[in-house]
């Protein structure tokens, strides 16, 4: 039987599951909570594997089929208390927003739905085939892709197999966990523990030398052409999300259609909707990392007492700490307690009442918005499904928790938005840079920030995790090389289409070699190959493509440089950071913050008496008698992936940290790429079925899927693929 559901234009066409040909979803359902469900089935069909990987980890329990590499993120999600924090938070959803909560809980349904398939397929029990696309959702076996009822890539993901495990239940705070687990690190307050470092060794001066996004750095562009530029008279928003680059990818490229909507963006499996780029038809947004800071790390004096264990507050007073321990098993070895802690301030993550590892005397809370408020701000996630206009976008990020992002948007009526949303706490100003004392006065949180707005200059608008409208949240942003060069190229034309967009996405072009190339320029006294380095390097049109021997001939002569400078004496006391756990010691290793500050560094009057000129000298010695070589023969994609395959194809990359095609090797460690365009877009607000996108590698986390990799050659190469709009081209291919 099927079911019809009457559409806007007058057609009634049948609900269910349709893919174009990358074999993305697009999803038709008669309400929102149907269309939820649905959302949530797909997505446990596709991405199986990866949603238990993404449930495992936001409770602290992906050791227990990981193995002992995977504890140190464990700890640190049961004792920021990640988990307990998201069942709050949807707590709070089931009281004041009601429609949300019923409509997450039916999301929540649909990935159980999916998920009973691959575990029933793990145990070998055979299963029914059933209808083509236009049945009934309802009617439809478990597991269906709208094609041959059939599970789409023929059972479950092989790394259930490999790792024996057998997918669990959702439960409905699962996706709000999901969310706080992969954003929980976005604002950075490790980097509070590498300034106080800094500071305690090298002076407070060291800061704003070292003032940089970090190892852990954020590249999103992002940018806005408004109405006034274009061919057709209606803006374009454009960009591509920087990350870890992830296998399966960390976005979902998702249509979702019911009566009350028609959606197509890049949702984050596992949650419901699309939170961060969408288009509606009629309206259409997308986001970057603000760079706010909004996240405080505090020094507690803890102490052991018969009862428990007490903290230190700022009016004087010893106050019991909430306190239980907690099992983590670990895949091959013995299982390990974790003692959990949370004071006034919040969870104790690093040290205790004794202190690190290493005896130091420490112990940090870390205190967080969703944890203090019980809000994760999924509140705004329906409304932007169902937002028509600019202003309705503007009022659903009102709503907005974490992280903090700045958000553009554009409309069909010319609507246009540039804007910070998020919530940022009113503190001291010593909270936002270094660890505070919990038990002196002063660094309590006292409010919220209003969260800033800006306009376009000259018809456009461009983010790209720089000082711009954030400014006022933030303590360190991305060099400004990323967002200069993308203003650089629109100001090239005045009218721009959707077409053209795929050049800026791609353009390699390194502002930042200018410093080092300046000093280069000095050794005037040179001779021979060191000559002809230099020769080469100054002529260099510093683009970083793959094919180019001039461009891995600065890649290596900077990381011989980022070498040396790291091995001065005066960064000695740098090289062994105290105890801290495992997972916060990316933001304290030396080499990748001098490889990232290397301009800064470069550029400085004085470097605590370093002779920068004999190291460059040495450097430029040290490359003269390599062999030639291309950039993209080291500069290679290095995806993240829960079991590691040696064997997978890691294939060249153009670009670096500051070009716009932001793929980020770390200089003087490595030119692999971990981070990179997690996806690209084009958002045509004149004709939704002429936009664009494209993600590293697929719509599916099979490995047996056609769809697992199609996308990667045009990701590659920087082309992007056809937004389908048209369902009665959407009915022939599901048809095939």
């Amino acid at each position: 039987m099927k079911s019809e559901t009457d559409r806007p234009d007058g057609v009634s066409r049948p609900d269910g599951v349709y893919r174009d040909a990358w074999g993305i979803p697009h999803l038709r359902a008669r309400g929102a909570r149907d269309l939820a469900r649905l959302q949530g089935l797909v997505t446990a069909r596709d991405r199986a594997w990866q949603l238990e990987v993404e449930r495992h980890r936001a409770r602290g329990t992906s050791a227990s089929f990981l193995g002992p590499e995977a504890l140190p993120w464990d700890r640190f999600a049961r004792r920021a208390r990640l988990d307990d924090t998201a069942r709050r938070c949807f707590a709070t959803l089931e009281e004041r927003d009601p429609e949300t909560a019923d409509w997450v809980r039916s999301y929540v349904d649909g990935v159980n739905e999916g998920l009973a398939v691959t575990a029933d397929g793990l145990d070998d029990r055979p299963r029914g085939t059933g209808g083509r696309t236009g049945e009934a959702v309802d009617d439809r076996p478990h597991g269906t892709d709208g094609r041959t009822g059939e599970a789409p890539d023929g059972g479950p993901a092989p790394e259930f197999l490999r790792v024996g495990l057998a997918p669990g239940r959702w439960d409905p705070w699962t996706p709000l966990a999901v969310w706080l687990s992969t954003h929980i690190l976005f604002a950075g307050f490790p980097a509070k523990l590498w300034r106080e470092e800094a500071v305690r060794h090298l002076g407070v001066e060291a800061v704003g030398l070292f003032a940089t996004d970090g190892p852990g750095t954020s590249g999103s562009n992002g940018w806005l052409v408004g109405g006034e530029r274009t061919g057709t008279g209606q803006a374009l928003i454009a960009g591509d999300p920087h990350r870890f680059i992830e296998d399966p990818g960390v976005y979902q490229q998702i249509r979702l259609a019911c009566e009350e909507f028609d959606v197509v963006g890049l949702a984050v499996p596992g949650i419901p909707g699309i939170a961060h780029f969408g288009h509606t038809g009629t309206v259409a947004w997308a986001i970057t990392n603000a760079m706010a800071d909004y996240q405080d790390l505090y020094r507690e004096r803890l102490r052991r007492t018969g009862a428990g264990v007490e903290a230190l507050g700022p009016d004087g007073t010893w106050r019991r700490v909430a306190r239980h321990t907690e099992l983590v098993r670990v895949a091959g070895e013995e299982t390990v307690e974790v003692e959990v802690l949370e004071t006034e301030r919040g969870p104790v993550i690093a040290g205790g009442p004794e202190g690190l590892d290493d005896g130091t005397p420490l112990a940090l809370a870390l205190r967080y918005p969703p944890r203090v408020t019980g809000d994760l701000g999924f509140s705004a996630l329906l409304p932007l499904l169902r937002a028509r206009r600019v202003a309705d976008v503007d009022r659903a990020f009102d709503v907005w928790a974490e992280p903090v992002n700045v958000v553009q948007a554009a409309d069909t009526e010319g609507g246009l938005l540039h804007r910070v949303a998020g919530r940022v706490p009113v503190r001291a100003e010593a909270n936002r840079t270094r660890l505070v004392p919990a038990w002196e006065p002063g660094h309590e949180w006292t409010g919220w920030h209003e969260t800033p707005r800006a306009g376009l200059d000259d018809g456009i608008a461009v983010m790209a995790n720089q000082r711009g409208p954030a400014a006022p949240l933030g303590v360190e942003f991305a060099p400004p090389h990323r967002a200069d060069r993308i203003r650089e190229l629109l100001r090239e034309r005045r009218e721009w289409s959707a077409d053209a967009m795929p050049a800026i996405h791609t353009d390699t072009y390194l502002a930042s070699a200018a410093p080092l190339l300046d000093h280069l320029a000095a050794l005037d006294d040179l001779t021979g190959p060191a000559a002809d380095v230099r020769d080469r390097l100054l002529r260099w049109d510093r683009h970083m493509d793959a094919g180019s021997q001039d461009a891995a001939l600065f890649a290596a002569l900077r990381s011989a440089l980022v070498r040396r400078l790291a091995a001065q004496p005066a960064f000695a006391a740098l090289t062994t950071p105290p105890a801290y756990p495992e997972v916060l010691l990316p933001w304290l290793a030396l080499v990748p913050r001098i490889g990232f500050a290397l301009e800064h560094l470069l550029r400085a009057d004085d470097l605590y008496g370093i002779d920068r000129r004999a190291l460059v000298r040495e450097a430029v010695d040290e490359v003269a008698g390599q062999p030639a070589a291309r950039w993209g023969d080291t500069h290679r994609l290095a995806p993240w992936r829960a079991l590691p395959d040696p064997a997978q194809e890691a294939p060249a990359l153009s670009g670096d940290h500051d070009c716009v095609l932001c793929t980020s090797a770390v200089p003087g460690w490595t030119d692999l790429a971990a981070r990179g365009p997690a996806a690209r877009y084009v958002w045509d607000l004149a004709d939704r079925g002429n936009s664009r996108w494209v993600v590293p590698y697929g719509a599916s986390g099979h490995p047996g899927s056609p769809h697992h990799h199609d996308q990667l050659p045009l990701w590659l190469t920087g082309e992007l693929a056809p937004v389908v709009t048209d369902w009665e081209h959407l009915e022939k291919e599901s048809d095939v």
